[in-house]
């Protein structure tokens, strides 16, 4: 190719993956619905998007060190404080029964019903065995199923992803050598790749600490620095063992997430950009690969494979895992309605199929574009079901609000157990150990780990967090929490004014909404509350105590409203009106309340 068509291609190839993601959004559908139709048709259409045209021999390991990026920051998401108990089993068993059953079942479809041999079929068996978070993350969005549920096939799809890619990588190279070798030489391999993956993993993590926490670098250079550390650390362990590079990633994000060391938050507008144009620049050019003969000829054998995977494999994999699980029925059955394939099996079929046919694999050809069309089914099919099927089984979550309360006074507490008396799903979180210990005593479910990098990154979306109540005695550290967490969630980031606009370093020069409006700043709250002021609860239709003043309105469905400096309460029919009651009226022989919290005694609390 020209040097020009080498920029048409990479243009378009960009442009292609960017606008098939802005039209999923639009239409509010998984974006692999449209990237995966897209690339092919650009494929089908021109030979300028194909990348073995574009880069050559660089595409594949390009893919695999793409992949372990992708990985990498499914890893951050994984808090393994979400992963205890009952839900770690029923992981565990997904993985460890559901490998072997995969395997088996697609390889027997494979030669049976698209005719591929042996090697072929056990090929195919390995490259589907995986799910994968690029998919099955924005499928969960979208059903809000419970959230044991959402922590299952969470951990389940980012877990078997380096699994099922080292498990490939060991078929080819058992079909490559030809004599089948025996079990137990197998499992040496397999442990040795592990051991490969782990040991750079521990390299990496040791790296990413040198970059967070002794160099002290900025936000946008933390991230350019954890994006360099990965892919320098998956390539050199793809040198020593193929693809164990995806291994050392999950391990390194996993790492990230979890050790006390690290208290960053990774996952940040930046970081999130790679990550989104990486996925969808994959998937407009494996895609791209995939020829329309090549589908034609496995396409209507292909639904049957679908099928079996999709009516046999995953039911039966869900039924052994899940056996002694705490499970519901319901979650039972939706865990066994929900196993769609991704970015991954995409990469490991293209890495493979090609050397595969030139050492003349009878069938190796088809695994590509079989592949494909798994993708493609698995994905609609489920992309389009899940959510009635979550329904019908009554596994979702409701609509309703899931605000996130920061601050643990005594009528920040009693707020919480007054937004929860009507329904709601409330999380605290809380700095200090006085204020923790009243959250926990009180029965509120209290939010594990750092503030500002869980809110932010994928534990807001695990909790399914939708506001944010900033409502400590701090106003500095609420306006720059405010200034922090703006527009990450749908349902806004709120905090309490600060008593005056001369007091804070910070608060009085940062924008952001004001909760309740007029004297209502956190100090008075406290003061009157001290004083005997309740949180009260009051339905539309009962109108206001003399002296009340209201908080929040909860809609009939469940979703909070704030009151702000801007913007009055206006409660519909069927509303429940959250209010500050008035200061009870006392007596002349009574003592006065309780005197306010000193600086000292609050930086304590706090």
């Amino acid at each position: 190719m020209t040097t020009d068509q080498i920029l048409i291609g990479l243009g378009l190839t960009v442009a292609l993956a960017v606008g098939a993601q802005i039209l999923a959004h639009t239409l509010r559908i998984p974006a692999i619905v449209v990237l995966l139709p897209v690339g092919f048709v650009a494929g089908a259409l021109t030979d300028n998007v194909v990348p073995t045209n574009i880069v050559g021999p660089a595409f594949e390991p390009l893919v695999s060190l793409a992949v372990a990026v992708i990985l990498f920051d499914s890893g951050v998401g994984l808090d393994l404080r979400r992963l205890a108990g009952r839900t770690r089993r029923v992981v565990t068993a997904l993985i460890v029964l559901g490998i072997p059953i995969t395997w088996a079942i697609a390889a027997l479809a494979g030669r049976l019903i698209l005719g591929l041999s042996s090697g072929a079929a056990l090929m195919l068996g390995a490259v589907l065995v995986v799910s994968g978070p690029t998919v099955v993350g924005p499928l969960l969005s979208f059903v809000r199923p419970s959230r044991r549920v959402q922590a299952v096939l969470e951990w389940e799809s980012s877990v078997i992803d380096p699994i099922g890619a080292i498990l490939g990588a060991l078929t080819f190279h058992a079909l490559v050598a030809g004599d089948p070798q025996p079990f137990a030489y197998e499992v040496g391999q397999f442990l040795t790749s592990v051991a490969v993956g782990l040991a750079g993993g521990a390299i990496g993590t040791a790296v990413l600490w040198l970059i967070f926490r002794r160099f002290s670098v900025s936000e946008a250079l933390g991230a350019s620095g954890a994006l360099a550390t990965v892919v320098a650390v998956a390539a050199a362990c793809d040198i020593v063992r193929e693809d164990t590079g995806l291994f050392a990633a999950i391990v390194m994000g996993i790492a990230l997430a979890n050790l006390a060391a690290f208290d960053v938050p990774v996952r940040r507008p930046f970081f999130e950009t790679i990550i989104q144009l990486v996925i969808g620049l994959l998937f407009i050019s494996i895609s791209s690969t995939v020829t329309p003969e090549s589908v034609g000829d496995v396409l209507l054998p292909t639904m049957g494979l679908v099928a079996v995977l999709v009516l046999v494999g995953r039911p039966l994999v869900a039924l052994a895992a899940t056996a002694r699980s705490d499970l519901s029925m319901g979650e039972r059955a939706f865990v066994g309605w929900m196993d769609p394939r991704g970015i991954v099996a995409a990469a490991t079929a293209s890495a493979f199929s090609t050397p595969l046919v030139g050492i003349g694999v009878a069938g190796a050809s088809d695994i590509l574009p079989v592949t494909f069309v798994v993708i493609v089914g698995t994905v609609t099919l489920y992309g389009l079901t899940a959510v009635p099927v979550a329904r019908r089984l009554g596994v979702t979550r409701p609509a309703a609000s899931l605000p996130l309360i920061v601050g643990g006074s005594e009528w920040v507490v009693d707020l919480a157990l007054a937004l929860r008396s009507q329904g709601l799903d409330v999380l605290m979180w809380a700095g200090g150990d006085g204020q923790r210990q009243r959250i926990q005593a009180a029965g509120l479910r209290l939010a594990h780990g750092r503030l500002l990098a869980d809110a932010t990154g994928r534990g807001a979306e695990l909790e399914g967090i939708t506001t944010v109540l900033l409502l400590t005695n701090e106003d500095d550290f609420n306006a720059l929490a405010a200034v922090a967490l703006e527009g990450t969630l749908d349902g806004g980031v709120y905090r309490v004014a600060a008593p005056s606009q001369d007091v804070g370093v910070v608060a009085p020069f940062t924008r952001g909404e004001l909760l309740f409006g007029g004297p209502l700043t956190g100090v008075e709250i406290a003061r009157r509350h001290r004083e005997g002021a309740e949180i009260i609860i009051r339905g539309s239709d009962q109108g206001l105590p003399a002296g009340a003043e209201p908080l929040f309105v909860v809609h009939r469905g469940g979703q909070l409203d704030p009151v702000t400096a801007e913007r009055a309460a206006e409660p519909q029919d069927g509303d429940t009106l959250v209010l500050l009651g008035p200061v009870p009226q006392r007596r002349a022989d009574e003592p006065p309340a309780r005197a306010s919290t000193t600086g000292d005694e609050a930086a304590a609390e706090e």
